[in-house]
C-alpha cells in the first residue's frame, strides 16, 4: 500500500490522474472516504488521466455516470444502495464486461460485488484541505 498526502483539491485530482494513466480497461477502483473527503475530485483526475474532457460530477442520485472518449470511465456512487444485490440489479456485470475502468465511490456498501483484484483507494480527511490518500493494488506512474 502506498500513502500520499494532498493539500488541495487540485493535488487530489493530480493523484487520480497519475493513477488512471496506466490502468488497463476493466479495472475496478473501489473508493472509500467520508462525505466531502474528495472521492469525486479523485475521479475527476482519473478522467483527465484517461484523456476525457467531460464534466465529472458525483452520481449520488443517478447511481452511475458514464464518461466516453478515447477510453471509457464508469463512475458509480453506492451511497444510496443497500448492498451488492442492488448493484447487480442495475447491471454491474454488464458494466464490467464492457472493459471500462469503473470507479466506485462508497465501495464499502457493495463489498460483496468485488473479487479481490480491484484497486483500493481510501481518502481520509485530515483538515479543511488536507487528505491522506492510501492506494492499494496499483502504483502511480
Amino acid at each position: 500500500m502506498s500513502v500520499y498526502y494532498s493539500h488541495s483539491e487540485q493535488e487530489t485530482e493530480e493523484l487520480g490522474r497519475r493513477l488512471s494513466e496506466k490502468l488497463p480497461g476493466g479495472t475496478v477502483v473501489a473508493m472509500t472516504g467520508g462525505l466531502g473527503a474528495g472521492k469525486t475530485a479523485f475521479v475527476r483526475g482519473m478522467a483527465r488521466g484517461m484523456g476525457l474532457s467531460c464534466r465529472v460530477s458525483s452520481p449520488t442520485f443517478t447511481i452511475v455516470n458514464e464518461y466516453l472518449g478515447p477510453r471509457e470511465l464508469i463512475h458509480f456512487d453506492m451511497y444510496r444502495l443497500g448492498g451488492a444485490e442492488e448493484l447487480f440489479e442495475i447491471g454491474w456485470e454488464d458494466y464490467l464486461n464492457r472493459g471500462a475502468v469503473c470507479a466506485v465511490e462508497w465501495s464499502e456498501n457493495v463489498e460483496d460485488a468485488f473479487w479481490g483484484d480491484e484497486v483500493r483507494v481510501s481518502i481520509e480527511r485530515l483538515g479543511e484541505t488536507e487528505r491522506k490518500i492510501s492506494i492499494e493494488g496499483a502504483e502511480l506512474c
